[in-house]
């Protein structure tokens, strides 16, 4: 790969905040009522709000490695959550791990003269791994390694680079996953049981926040990859910041569908995001008192749609906002994300991009920006122009989930899933989303031709994976 090295005058610096399981509903830019999220709205007000932006997968690993490569599902080496091992306070951290030499969005923008760091969930690789981020071009790392790890709010350790760092407070291990039979005598039995001493999400922002005051002294240009964990499961918050939510009527939750109890779910729900909310302000704040705010990139985004367990309330929060489908699978829900995106001079302010893009097209999109080559081979596209106002080629996104057994396309207005591969079944249902986005009416027996379409277009976008077989695509026997 060559690479134009700019000079760095006028390379923007790049922040991209990625948050997990963040319901397309969930922010006020899409219509939140119970959830304040100002700082999430301002940048949709002074940017943009794309409206038809998918994920990379519908499941927090493969979705990151989609946003690192630049490749779909289908070319991506990660396309599911596969684990190392299990979930004890000794076993291995980590998950299936990027293979050594991969080209990622940290590699590139070092090739072009910037810091780089990755701050938050990663999921790409544990320790000693090839997969590890600094191993994947990223100068800088704090935060999980291990998504299993990241189950808890409240764990022993995060890493920073190769070195584990204890949180103060947190010496005791527990189970991010507990049942119990009856509520708890008080809220402090809870909080003494289910909460420690340092919340994880407030170490990494302080160390987010750190490097980038870093960067901005030694006036160098800079990517940030801030990868919160809220509002995944388990409902954890700092107990003080459930106050603002206090008039939500609430039963507790027992833990009798997965990840840790609470005594009020739907205020802990709200805190989180709301705290998520906060730290997106703080970082807008430190680039406006350092005088970075209109030379930086800032993009806000989910890694896919909202959990079903856990305690979560989707129907209270309208987490989907009327879309079909959630977390791990490949309906609207599942794979439409909130992304807002303020780039000063490139877009205008308060606009609403409805053309269809997806986490694959941000590599190339910050290598142009970065005055990069955007490398060959990769399933994204720059969205410079459309962010700007422009048009977009028509082209297919492209989705598949092999735990599930599942593709998805989107060309255009129409959308193709097949949803029954482990039974089988390779009967291609079609939807209008102009018309139907909560994918209600099949019409494919009406558009037979659009499904021949994107039948060749799930066969061409796919490769097969030995680690992450397709159901029957990959084997015709299974």
């Amino acid at each position: 790969m060559t690479v134009s090295i700019a000079t760095g005058a006028n390379q923007p610096n790049i922040i991209f905040v990625l948050a997990d399981d963040l319901g397309w509903g969930e922010v006020g830019c899409n219509g939140q009522a119970h959830i304040p999220t100002p700082s999430i709205d301002a940048i949709a007000q002074e940017g943009c709000n794309l409206s038809a932006h998918w994920s990379g997968s519908p499941v927090c690993a493969p979705a990151r490695c989609v946003l690192l490569t630049g490749l779909h599902p289908g070319h991506a080496q990660v396309r599911g959550n596969w684990e190392v091992a299990g979930w004890g306070p000794d076993q291995p951290e980590g998950q299936y791990p990027l293979a050594e030499g991969t080209q990622t969005m940290g590699t590139l923008l070092q090739d072009a003269g910037y810091r780089t760091c990755f701050v938050g969930k990663w999921g790409n690789g544990g320790p000693g791994t090839h997969g590890h981020p600094n191993r994947q071009g990223f100068d800088h790392f704090y935060g999980y390694l291990c998504q299993r790890v990241a189950h808890n709010y409240y764990p022993t350790h995060l890493w920073r680079n190769g070195v584990r760092d204890p949180l103060p407070g947190n010496e005791e291990w527990f189970n991010a996953h507990q049942k119990i039979a009856a509520p708890l005598e008080t809220e402090q039995d809870w909080w003494d049981r289910f909460t420690a001493g340092t919340w994880s999400c407030d170490a990494m922002i302080d160390e987010a926040d750190n490097w980038i005051r870093s960067s901005i002294e030694a006036d160098e240009p800079f990517l940030l990859v801030y990868a919160s964990p809220v509002p995944h499961l388990a409902l954890q918050v700092p107990p003080q910041r459930l106050e603002p939510f206090d008039h939500f009527e609430e039963t507790p939750y027992l833990g009798d569908r997965a990840y840790l109890p609470h005594p009020r779910p739907r205020a802990a729900y709200a805190a989180m995001i709301q705290s998520f909310d906060a730290e997106i302000g703080r970082l807008m704040a430190t680039l406006e008192e350092t005088g970075q705010a209109d030379n930086t990139i800032v993009v806000v985004t989910s890694d896919n749609g909202p959990s079903w367990v856990g305690g979560v309330d989707l129907e209270f929060f309208n987490s989907q906002a009327g879309l079909r489908g959630r977390k791990a699978q490949i309906w609207e829900g599942g794979l439409r994300v909130p992304t807002v995106v303020r780039w000063p001079g490139q877009i205008a302010p308060g606009t609403t991009i409805d053309v269809p893009s997806g986490f694959e097209d941000w590599l190339p999109t910050f290598a142009a920006a970065a005055d990069a080559d955007i490398p060959t081979g990769l399933d994204g596209i720059d969205l410079s122009e459309v962010l700007a106002g422009g048009d977009a080629p028509l082209r297919p996104l492209y989705r598949e989930f092999a735990p599930t057994g599942s593709q998805a396309v989107r060309l255009g207005k129409w959308k193709g899933v097949r949803s029954r591969l482990k039974k089988g079944d390779l009967t291609i249902e079609l939807y209008n989303l102009d018309d139907d986005p909560a994918e209600t009416t099949n019409v494919a027996d009406a558009h037979p031709e659009v499904v021949a379409i994107l039948a060749q277009v799930m066969a061409s976008s796919h490769v097969p994976s030995e680690v992450f077989p397709l159901a029957t695509i990959d084997d015709p026997a299974s």
